[in-house]
């Protein structure tokens, strides 16, 4: 095939016995004819000034001089021979310029090409772990780095980082190739930050800027009919301002510093807390870091009931006047036992016509604001039925009934979903902004609350781009579009870890991008009902979080570059 003998023997010694991998180093070596190892342009991803580094040694004008450029046909076959001139494979410079674009700048291809060395090595170090725990490794070596961060150039290298350890270098088979010099600067740089690693774990984490304080009511920006906070200036990124707008949702009672966390991954957007009791009959804390204007923000009419017995008339009747609770505490995935239920009636019982005994009602008091129990009967309480659920979250009535949905499964799916008018609430300045329709990009979808959300707002639902795993929330949702005549196209992804660049791409390519990424990662190593794994977004649930940021990184980087 014309090669030589010692382009055979450099091939086979640095590929092994990987024939495919070798026929390519062959025709890479043909094409570009590569400098020997030791010219090569050692890159230090880590470096503030990578930037700068990379174009002052490759300067436009060298480019335009140099002959092997001039016989190049295209502008893709420049970069990458300058790629390839700087010690990187072929093959990782077209990989890197399908998944960032041709416009991308020279630096930043260099970012995502050592980002992807750094991943694979990193992935290779951490041997047969299984994938969730590589992925708690992975995350503990990106939050290393975002503590080191001195620039925007650092923070693209992590977020390109961060993607390759969870989707892996695209259109690459087998293991990204790296020189004896990359390799050594790779290992150093593990072994320093495995040291870092052990240094923070033992760190004291009791530091103020690690906690972001919850207010006191939860009013956020300003709830309807309520004395507006202390305002102050709200400031939101240049480089998060503007569409695609992106909304995201969690807990707020959650283990100390991860709201911090989460703000430093999402812009320093400072988070807004929300009670949904300023909405509605049930309290329902929840924190929402957003880039969407505050102001002249509007609540869904008919405005719902706001107290127990407006919201469940039937069961005024049967309140004890002891029972004070005007609201219900926030709607859980499950429900009281009949067992309980029939403690509490036993115990009540036992006093006849009297008022119980203050042990007792305090017991009985404690059992039904923690279960949310209501009075149906003298004497007799219950759980909420799953459509009083769906009306005091803001859903049409029988949302998630039928279908072969089971009563447990409503329970579940009800109790990890938005508050629609809470959140409508937050959405409804785009209406103006939306005449004509939105593309929504829904992450962890759940049973559809934006959705609901966005149509009770009146907003046409032109694109929706659903990634929800669970099949029983993605038969709800179909079954809520279809039955409300849905005009707009709904694509469903089932792992949010499969949404790659490539999928993204495809989907905007369609409809010309997002205008609104929403969503709320999954809460069960954040929420305070957790006593076995509450470990913050280290835990195996609630690390999705570092997903959703991966996401709206991505989309916002490919609608920029459109």
């Amino acid at each position: 095939m014309g090669f030589s003998k010692e382009m055979v023997i450099k091939a086979v010694k640095e590929n092994g016995q990987n024939e495919g991998a070798v026929l390519d180093a062959l025709l890479t070596y043909k094409t570009f004819e590569e400098s020997p190892e030791d010219e090569q342009v050692l890159v230090d991803p880590c470096h503030a000034e990578l930037a700068s580094n990379v174009l002052d040694v490759y300067p436009d004008e060298e480019i335009c001089e140099n002959e092997e450029f001039k016989n190049l046909s295209t502008e893709k076959d420049r970069t990458v021979s300058l790629l390839v001139e700087m010690g990187y494979q072929a093959e990782e410079a077209l990989a890197a310029i399908d998944r960032c674009s041709l416009d991308t700048p020279i630096a930043e291809l260099v970012e995502f090409i050592s980002a992807a060395q750094f991943a694979y090595h990193t992935d290779a170090q951490l041997g047969e772990l299984s994938y969730d725990n590589k992925i708690h490794q992975h995350q503990k070596v990106c939050v290393l780095f975002l503590s080191e961060l001195t620039c925007s150039s650092d923070l693209r290298f992590l977020n390109q980082l961060y993607t390759m350890f969870l989707v892996g270098f695209p259109k690459l088979n087998g293991p990204v190739y790296m020189s004896k010099k990359k390799r050594k600067y790779y290992d150093n740089e593990m072994q320093k930050l495995q040291k870092q690693r052990k240094y923070l774990e033992k760190q004291p984490m009791d530091h103020d800027n690690e906690i972001v304080h919850l207010p006191n009511p939860m009013v956020g920006f300003g709830v309807p009919n309520q004395p507006s906070p202390v305002l102050f200036q709200r400031r939101i990124p240049d480089e998060a301002e503007g569409r695609p707008y992106f909304y995201f949702e969690n807990v707020a009672l959650a283990p100390k510093g991860v709201w911090h966390t989460m703000s430093r991954f999402l812009y320093y957007i400072d988070p807004e807390f929300v009670d949904s009791k300023f909405f509605c009959a049930a309290a329902r804390k929840r924190g929402y870091i957003h880039n969407l204007p505050i102001e002249n923000r509007s609540q869904l009419l008919p405005t719902p009931p706001s107290t127990i017995h407006e919201a469940l008339p039937h069961t005024k009747q049967y309140w004890p006047s002891w029972d004070k609770r005007m609201q219900l505490n926030c709607i859980l995935t499950c429900i009281g036992s009949a067992k309980l239920t029939d403690r509490i009636k036993k115990a009540v019982e036992k006093s006849g016509d009297d008022e119980p005994l203050p042990g007792v009602k305090k017991y009985v008091i404690q059992q039904c604001k923690k279960w949310n129990l209501i009075w149906v009967g003298k004497n007799k309480v219950a759980p909420l039925e799953p459509h009083e659920m769906e009306m005091l979250m803001g859903f049409p009535p029988n949302h998630t009934r039928g279908g072969g949905i089971s009563r447990t499964e409503q329970y579940t799916v009800l109790g990890n979903a938005f508050q629609v008018d809470t959140v409508a609430y937050h959405l409804s300045v785009l209406k103006s902004m939306f005449p004509d329709g939105i593309s929504v990009l829904s992450l962890f979808s759940g049973i559809g609350g934006a959705e609901v959300a966005l149509h009770r707002l009146g907003i046409p639902l032109r694109n929706v781009v659903s990634v929800e795993i669970s099949e029983t929330c993605r038969k709800i949702l179909k079954s809520w579009w279809d039955e409300t005549n849905q005009q707009g196209k709904l694509i469903h992804f089932h792992d949010i870890r499969m949404l790659t660049a490539h999928e993204l791409e495809k989907c905007m390519s369609t409809f010309g991008g997002f205008d609104l990424i929403i969503g709320g990662s999954p809460c069960n190593n954040l929420a305070g009902g957790n006593r076995s794994t509450r470990n913050g977004l280290e835990g195996s649930k609630s690390c999705l979080f570092f997903e959703y940021y991966r996401i709206i990184e991505l989309v916002r980087s490919m609608m920029r570059h459109r």
